[in-house]
């Protein structure tokens, strides 16, 4: 039996659980966290193999595994919010465990992060697409990208995040100041291990949700940075046909971390949506 994740839980009233990106840990939610719990309890939460769970490792470490410890650790229903990675994992959550799900909101995510071919088998047979000349890329990260920083793990930790958090950061009107800001919300807490790090990085490179996205019945909103290097401006169309009944939004002078560069516009188009569907709904 998997020992349960801790988190962190600040505020009162209706739960909103906050879940960071690759390579990070809930450290990031920190500026957030602090105005959205004037109106809600906020959780924060580290991955297994993060910050304060970085000896809390599982195996396999399967996106469907995550999910499920996640679930079984926060116990209540919530409404799930994930960047990056974490969307792919909130997702996973809204599609396999509606009953936990009050609503659903990604931020520089993508049910697909590999750049790849649009058209696949299993697409076609549950007549998610048809196939057309006009889409046969799905936008996303270049297959190299990822390659290399499995690569670059084996030389460097340090350097291989460092090298992230600039990707991350890249396009925004003051990049050298989101980048500090992201490290000195992280540093706090203890690397993680190169091991977790390979595990969590294939979860980028493997998992592939587009399928089963419109099993989503929770209200669900996506943000999106429109200089995002990782999730292309290109996607959100894509996701867009495969999500007709989401929300979204584009912060157009952020890149992937809308929440550190934009912080008081985030948390106004966060909080807009919040009190429109969710608080309504109790």
């Amino acid at each position: 039996m998997p020992t349960p994740l801790q988190f962190r839980s600040i505020g009162q009233g209706q739960p909103l659980v906050l879940l960071h990106g690759w390579g990070v840990n809930s450290g990031v939610w920190q500026p957030l966290a602090e105005k959205l719990s004037k109106s809600y309890q906020v959780i924060t939460l580290d991955l297994p193999g993060f910050g304060v769970n970085v000896n809390n490792t599982i195996s396999p470490y399967s996106l469907m595994q995550v999910s499920k410890l996640i679930v079984e650790s926060i116990g209540t229903s919530a409404v799930y919010i994930g960047w990056s990675l974490g969307g792919l994992v909130a997702s996973n959550i809204a599609i396999n465990y509606p009953d936990k799900v009050q609503g659903l909101v990604t931020v520089a995510s993508s049910p697909c992060f590999l750049e790849s071919s649009f058209i696949e088998k299993r697409s076609i047979e549950k007549g998610l697409v048809e196939q057309t000349e006009n889409s046969q890329v799905w936008p996303g990260i270049k297959p190299e990208v990822l390659t290399m920083f499995h690569q670059q793990l084996s030389d460097n930790i340090k350097k291989t995040l460092d090298g992230f958090l600039r990707i991350q950061a890249m396009g925004s009107p003051h990049i050298r100041h989101d980048i500090k800001q992201l490290r000195d919300l992280i540093m706090v807490s203890p690397i993680p291990s190169k091991t977790t790090l390979e595990q969590s990085l294939q979860l980028l490179s493997s998992e592939d949700l587009r399928a089963d996205l419109s099993k989503i019945t929770a209200p669900f909103l996506r943000l999106y940075g429109k200089l995002d290097g990782l999730v292309p401006k290109t996607a959100i169309t894509c996701i867009n046909d495969l999500s007709p009944n989401s929300d979204y939004y584009i912060f157009n002078k952020a890149s992937h971390a809308p929440f550190i560069s934009h912080l008081d516009e985030f948390s106004e188009q966060l909080l807009l949506w919040l009190n429109n569907h969710i608080c309504t709904r109790h």
